[in-house]
Formats: structure tokens, sequence, C-alpha cells
């Protein structure tokens, strides 16, 4: 491997993201062996640190010039799948967060095809749209407050989860509406 392809795979926001990536079997591990409020405490910790090293990451990146092509694909593909595995895993306590992944994989894998087709036909995406960003934020919010209050009233808890599903709504109609300019300014 040359000297430069190993420079891009290990730096430092690079190793951030494949921290997060590592971070996901540890946070399953905790949230599904937690049966009080200490447990699940520890499993938002673990979260907790996910977020702050995403958000860590891509300031050393842009601070320090050091965004990659290899970046650019691990750190989004760390944030999807760590959201998505949390989601998954809060279903089995509030049946609700059932319907904000079934949500969360509709946009990503909208975001997933039309990327690939928008790649095609020549054009970069440089990161979230700002809607995107706001509702991986939220997400993270209701999240932790899910875990660091186990015993939130259901009514709050539910009110929480709607919060996040109307957010990745917000989310996805930002990016159709994104994607379609997107692709009426490449044929103009």
């Amino acid at each position: 491997m040359k000297k430069d392809k190993l420079k891009e795979y290990f730096s430092i926001p690079n190793i951030l993201s494949y921290f997060r990536l590592v971070l996901i079997p540890v946070y399953l591990y905790v949230y599904f062996h937690a049966h009080d409020a200490a447990g699940y405490f520890k499993a938002a910790v673990v979260i907790a640190i996910s977020g702050l090293t995403d958000m860590l990451d891509g300031f050393i990146a842009r601070h320090f010039n050091q965004i990659t092509e290899w970046g650019k694909l691990i750190d989004p593909v760390a944030d999807k799948l760590t959201l998505a595995a949390i989601a998954l895993s809060l279903a089995f306590r509030f049946p609700l967060m059932c319907v904000v992944f079934a949500m969360y994989v509709v946009k990503e894998g909208y975001m997933l095809i039309m990327g690939a087709v928008m790649l095609k036909r020549g054009y970069r995406m440089d990161g979230a749209q700002w809607y995107g960003k706001v509702c991986t934020a939220v997400t993270y919010g209701v999240v932790c407050a899910l875990l660091v209050i186990p015993n939130m009233p259901r009514r709050v808890s539910n009110g929480l989860i709607c919060l996040c599903m109307a957010v990745t709504l917000m989310a996805f109609i930002g990016y159709v509406s994104f994607y379609k300019r997107v692709r009426r300014s490449k044929r103009g």
C-alpha cells in the first residue's frame, strides 16, 4: 500500500470514524445488558462519546485540512450504522421507534440511490445538508434522553419519538427537494 493511502486511511479523523464503528457493538452490549437506570446511563455515555467523536472528526478534518475521499465515505457510514443500531435497539423498549427506524431506512436508502445516480452523472455532494445535521442532532438528543431517563412517562417518550419522526421527515423532504434541484441544474 502506498504511503499516501496509508496516511489517508489512518488520518486522525478517519481513526475517530473507525472508533465510532467499534462503539456500535459496545453500545449494543451495554444497552442489552442494562437492567436499571445506571445501565442505561452507561449506554447513553457510549452514545455521547460517539456523538462527540463525530463532531471532533469533522472539526479536525476541516481545521487541519485532513479531509480525504475515504473520510467522506467512512464518516457517514459510521453515522448511519450508529443511528440505525440505536433506533433498532430502542424499538425493543419503545415500539414507536420502529417507525423512526423504518423512516430512517427509507430516507437513507433514497439518499444512497440518489447519491449513486448523481455520482454517476459527475456530481459530488460535499457533506450533509443543514436539515440532515439537524435531524442527526435531534435524534442523538432524543436517544440520550430516552436512555438517561429510562422511566420517562410513555406520553413524554412518545412525544420525543414523534419529534424525531418529524425531523426525519423534514430531512427526507429536504433531500428529495435537494436532489430534484441538482438534477434540474445538471440538465440545464
